[in-house]
C-alpha cells in the first residue's frame, strides 16, 4: 500500500471525524478520538506536521480493523 506523504495530524483528525469519530480530549499535541461503536473504539492522533509514514500506517490499520474496511480505503478519504 502506498501511503500519501506530507499528511498532517489535523488532516487525519478531520478525516476520522467524517468517518464517525468524535474528539474526546486533547492533551498537548495529541488528540484522542472515539467511535461510538459498537464496540466503542479509541484512537490517538498526534498533531504533527507531517506525520511519519509508520505512524499514519498504524492509525489507518487500527481504524480499518475496527471499521471492517481496508487501510487503502481509509487513505482515500485523506
Amino acid at each position: 500500500m502506498k501511503l500519501p506523504r506530507g499528511v498532517t495530524g489535523d488532516r487525519v483528525v478531520r478525516a476520522l471525524q467524517r468517518a464517525g469519530y468524535v474528539i474526546v480530549r486533547q492533551k498537548g499535541s495529541h488528540v484522542r478520538l472515539q467511535h461510538p461503536g459498537p464496540p466503542v473504539h479509541h484512537v490517538t492522533v498526534p498533531l504533527h506536521d507531517p506525520l511519519k509514514a509508520g505512524t499514519l500506517h498504524a492509525i489507518l490499520s487500527e481504524v480499518a480493523l475496527r471499521q471492517s474496511t481496508t487501510p487503502e480505503a481509509l487513505a482515500e478519504i485523506l
